[in-house]
């Protein structure tokens, strides 16, 4: 994926010899490509790394989904960082090797913080993370969040008196324990905080992100290639969701994060003195 761009000029070259095009006409048609890209580009922006904070438990479509729209802009460089690097392991039981630590790192263009539910919680209790994406916010061009990793930018106090977003999960009432002003949308911007809703969302911000630094050319391109036009089969909106289905699973939410909260004291009644 990182090399996408590149493999996409080749093969427009090769095209012309494909289908006898004389070659001269192709590359014309691609200085027009690229011109058209190269006056949209905001110049302002100079994205070249975008961290992406993982943590057991985490949601997988959260890192991934935005991950996957960033490594489609070449001459950046997406990769995950842990509190400690080693095996991370997803909510959904998917096995990650993260060779970068939150000690490593000092700098970021991009930050985006995915979330999860019961170590997500854990998270926001956490100073020693909190600390770190404080310091890499005061450098930051983008701070951002996707799903519920907006508790944990939240509980850095930097989205007090913010519009954000997050999963519709006790959303509004999660952003004002932290000072945030919910908003009911796939994503916000607020200065320089990005906030994605739900799962999902996040390859919406991602998108919005890259159109924001990129320009609509390059921004069709990255959904292109990932042939991103949505078109669910059923409804996944909450404000539109049988009112009996969002309860029900409010219910289990509130279930696993109190197991959680069970197994954590468990854990510390257990631990040495």
């Amino acid at each position: 994926m990182r090399k996408t761009y590149a493999i996409m000029l080749l093969l427009i070259f090769m095209s012309g010899y494909m289908y006898g095009q004389d070659h001269t006409s192709v590359k014309n048609r691609y200085s027009s490509i690229e011109q058209t890209i190269n006056n949209e580009e905001n110049k302002s922006y100079n994205i070249k790394t975008v961290g992406i904070l993982v943590y057991d438990d985490f949601a997988d479509l959260d890192a991934i989904g935005i991950q996957s729209d960033f490594s489609s802009v070449m001459g950046t460089h997406v990769f995950f960082i842990a509190p400690e690097k080693g095996i991370i392991v997803s909510g959904t039981g998917n096995s990650y090797k993260v060779d970068t630590s939150i000690d490593e790192v000092a700098h970021l263009d991009v930050l985006v913080i995915p979330g999860g539910l019961q170590t997500t919680r854990l998270l926001t209790k956490n100073q020693k993370v909190l600390d770190w994406i404080r310091k890499i916010d005061s450098t930051s061009t983008f701070t951002s969040s996707v799903c519920t990793g907006a508790w944990v930018l939240g509980a850095t106090g930097l989205l007090k008196g913010r519009n954000a977003t997050t999963h519709w999960y006790r959303g509004p009432e999660m952003l004002k324990k932290y000072g945030a002003n919910y908003q009911n949308r796939r994503y916000v911007r607020d200065g320089k905080y990005w906030t994605a809703a739900g799962v999902s969302a996040g390859i919406d911000m991602g998108l919005a992100m890259i159109l924001c630094t990129k320009g609509k050319t390059y921004t069709e391109f990255a959904a292109l290639n990932l042939q991103y036009d949505p078109q669910s089969p059923v409804n996944g909106a909450p404000e539109r969701a049988d009112p009996e289905l969002i309860k029900m699973m409010t219910e289990l939410y509130d279930i696993g994060l109190n197991e959680g909260r069970k197994k954590m004291k468990e854990n510390n009644s257990q631990s040495p003195k």
